[in-house]
């Protein structure tokens, strides 16, 4: 398969790079910065080389550091509102910024002639199924535990947050002031199931 080939180097990057960042918030419930701003800036990076010409793309020109940027803000825009209410960690926001910034680096915008696909569509998708497994995951979890009473409570409030507070700063400390509260679940292995998994969907394996 031609995913397999060295074209195709920096999806096997970002891959890498996404499921080490899983292993480590399995690990520490924290994906770090030492990881994270190392993948943003070094999708821009391939993207501004993509500019001058490297040809790192799916269609052999790749995304410009336009595309590279317009991905790492998508990446961003989805999953503030969740960080915002406590959903997840800031860690988990900056894995997507660098999975946004690789894919739009290497995919850009789509071409018709050769037929590419739009990379800020990949990163929606990816994020769409990272948010099922992600609930998924969460559903098992409040079943085995039986905590439904609690887990009802936590939704409400949630819910009351958003619909009375003034601002978006005020949600965030709310959700934080209830954190310890919270069953934890490490986000980064959800959102790195759906972002290799869209991978696998896109070409077929």
């Amino acid at each position: 398969m031609e995913i397999y080939s060295l074209k195709y180097w920096p999806v096997h990057f970002i891959c890498v790079g996404m499921i080490a960042a899983a292993v480590i918030d399995w690990w520490k419930f924290k994906v770090p910065n030492k990881l994270t701003f190392p993948l943003i800036f070094s999708g821009w990076a391939l993207g501004l080389c993509n500019n001058f010409g490297l040809g790192a793309g799916a269609d052999g020109i790749g995304g410009g550091i336009g595309a590279a940027l317009a991905g790492t803000f998508l990446g961003l825009a989805l999953l503030l509102p969740i960080y915002a209410i406590g959903g997840m960690g800031a860690g988990d926001v900056k894995m997507t910024m660098g999975f946004g910034s690789w894919i739009g680096a290497f995919y850009g915008f789509g071409s018709a002639e050769p037929l590419t696909p739009n990379g800020m569509w990949i990163i929606a998708y990816a994020f769409c199924a990272g948010t099922i497994v992600g609930g998924v995951i969460a559903l098992g979890m409040i079943m085995i535990r039986g905590q439904y009473r609690q887990n009802m409570q936590n939704v409400r409030e949630i819910v009351g947050d958003l619909v009375q507070s003034s601002s978006i700063g005020e949600v965030a400390d709310k959700a934080n002031s209830r954190r310890p509260r919270w069953h934890r679940l490490p986000y980064g292995v959800p959102l790195c199931i759906g972002f290799i998994g869209s991978l696998i969907y896109l070409y077929g394996i």
